[in-house]
């Protein structure tokens, strides 16, 4: 083995959706690039061990030994961990964290972060997202709009495959879209029959980075729908899959995994960052990267412990946190809680393989006709699917009977908004610690009237939508979410034109240290209805491309 590289062009802290796509764009403008990333490594195909097992070689079945429930005592809080994709998750017990307010922190400890566990739903905001602080009053104004980042979209799109269906919603722009993943029959009822009740309302197919057409080095989705195991076809976008052998094709790539970020090094005479100092979570030992520019892709609490852990002279408080921004206006959508359905007829039919996506409803309360007491608003996602037979008999006749599928069903979930609180902020705890002696964070976060005014409007209205559709015996399933539970945390490192209102600036660059740049969660302003993670990966592929600029006319 060659001496191991300290000094580079570049450092990226996080190999998730962002942090990955961000090292390939630095990578393919030239820039030898590190990319740091606190889990262990995982191999694109021959990492993903359980990926084409059956279910009955599964020892439990899919479910954790108590012994692994205590170890993942938060992560079992989301009903995403199971026997077959455990290995991905992070150990709560060496990660602990301090519940001011209940807060579902989920985490996972693998070169590529939550891109192997991510529910690929990619949709493009609209200028209604982007305006909707200026047009309400009720948080900081955007410094961006749709039009400054409708071709990154394009770009990234392009490069990671969406399939879905054009449909000219103002509200929600079209992307470049791969064939859709089409509704199946009762999906397709609920869209005849609620958009003839509902003009204002769609239902589309979902919009989901999962290839219906091979892309190089990538096959298109064999409808398995076991995605969370990592997919050896390459078939939805991930760190492994996509960014990363674009990013090592360059050779400018290093990726140094078990690398545990800790602090930004700040230099108080040039006033820029000049490295990150990571802890070896194997051996706790401290080790600094240099570099000339910095990009932050931990998530948005990740990097919101970093930028509050990068003390200084200048900077008693945290990076960039002389006016007490960083760690606040924390947001997750929330969920509703679901509401379930059965339909008679279509016995005759069936679905082909196991379509990893549904239908979408995109947002329609809060304009045009549909105005409701609370603002903003939410979506609804689901799908439908042939029900189990009702199990009767012994022997023979039940095995039979189990071989037949039941009644067709259709469950639905609403997804909305959830306004930027000052007070929905986490902070370092002063005394408890990790693993490796670093703070943890405290979380302090709920959700407020609005966003339950928004639930409880969610559940009658999807009733209401069912109904329209012919379905019965309709059912209330599970309470309203807590925030983290929906996976989408945004903020904590916003962005906006005030320096003393905002971290970033418009091009996801830090007012105060110019050569760092922050691209995942944290930077968002408002959280929107639709999941984020095309934004993030819009502005990601932005920010990058004006680093690199900047670097060039030495700006930074």
């Amino acid at each position: 083995m060659g001496q191991e590289r300290f000094s580079f062009d570049a450092i990226v802290v996080g190999s998730g959706i962002t942090g990955g796509l961000a090292a390939k764009e630095l990578c393919e403008k030239g820039l030898k690039t590190i990319l740091l990333e606190r889990g262990r490594d995982l191999e694109h195909v021959s990492g993903y061990h359980t990926a084409t097992q059956a279910p009955w070689e599964f020892p439990h079945r899919s479910a954790l030994t108590p012994e692994e429930k205590n170890i993942h005592k938060i992560q079992t809080r989301h009903f995403s961990i199971k026997e077959e994709n455990k290995h991905l998750y992070v150990n709560d017990l060496e990660n602990p964290y301090h519940e001011v307010q209940r807060y579902d922190w989920i985490r996972a400890d693998v070169l590529g972060g939550r891109s192997m566990l991510w529910g690929r739903m990619s949709f493009r905001w609209s200028d209604h997202d982007f305006e909707a602080n200026a047009k309400d009053g009720l948080g900081l104004d955007w410094p961006i709009r749709y039009k400054d980042i409708a071709s990154w979209y394009e770009y990234v799109e392009r490069f990671v495959g969406i399939s879905g269906q054009a449909a000219g919603i103002p509200t929600l722009p079209d992307s470049i879209f791969q064939q859709a993943m089409p509704l199946n029959c009762i999906e397709d009822v609920l869209k005849q029959n609620v958009e003839k009740a509902f003009p204002q309302r769609h239902v589309i197919p979902g919009r989901v980075a999962n290839l219906t057409s091979p892309l190089t080095g990538r096959s298109s989705c064999q409808y398995r729908n076991l995605c969370d195991r990592g997919c050896p076809y390459g078939a939805y976008f991930s760190t492994q899959s996509s960014t990363l052998p674009a990013a090592k094709a360059t050779g400018n790539l290093t990726v140094r995994t078990n690398a545990l970020a800790n602090r930004i090094i700040y230099d108080e005479n040039s006033r820029k960052a000049v490295g990150v100092e990571i802890i070896d979570t194997n051996t706790g030992q401290t080790y600094e990267y240099k570099a000339k520019v910095i990009f932050i892709n931990a998530a948005a609490l990740g990097s919101a412990f970093l930028m509050l852990n990068s003390k200084s002279a200048s900077f008693p408080n945290g990076l960039g946190n002389n006016y007490d921004i960083v760690g606040r206006y924390l947001m997750d959508h929330h969920r509703s809680g679901g509401v379930n359905g059965t339909f008679d007829g279509f016995e005759d039919k069936y679905y082909f393989g196991r379509k990893p996506t549904g239908f979408f409803i995109p947002r329609f309360v809060n304009y045009n006709d549909e105005k409701r007491d609370y603002v903003r608003g939410y979506n609804c996602q689901g799908n439908g699917v042939r029900g189990k037979q009702k199990a009767e008999g012994i022997g023979a006749d039940l095995k039979n009977l189990m071989t037949e599928p039941g009644r067709w069903q259709i469950g639905m979930n609403a997804y909305g908004e959830c306004l930027p609180y000052a007070e929905n902020h986490v902070t370092l705890h002063p005394t408890l610690k990790d693993k490796w002696g670093r703070p943890a964070l405290s979380m302090d976060c709920s959700f407020k009237d609005n966003e339950r005014k928004m639930r409880d409007d969610s559940i009658v209205t999807m009733q209401e939508m069912l109904e329209a559709a012919g379905a019965r015996d309709i059912k209330v399933v599970g309470e309203m979410s807590v925030p983290g539970n929906a996976n989408h945390e945004m903020g904590t490192i916003r962005m906006g034109n005030d320096p003393k209102q905002s971290v970033l600036d418009k091009w996801n660059r830090m007012h105060e240290v110019q050569n760092v740049y922050v691209t995942d969660g944290s930077c968002m302003t408002s959280s929107a209805s639709v999941n984020p993670s095309l934004t993030y990966m819009a502005l990601t592929a932005r920010a990058a491309d004006h680093a690199v600029r900047s670097l060039k006319k030495r700006d930074i």
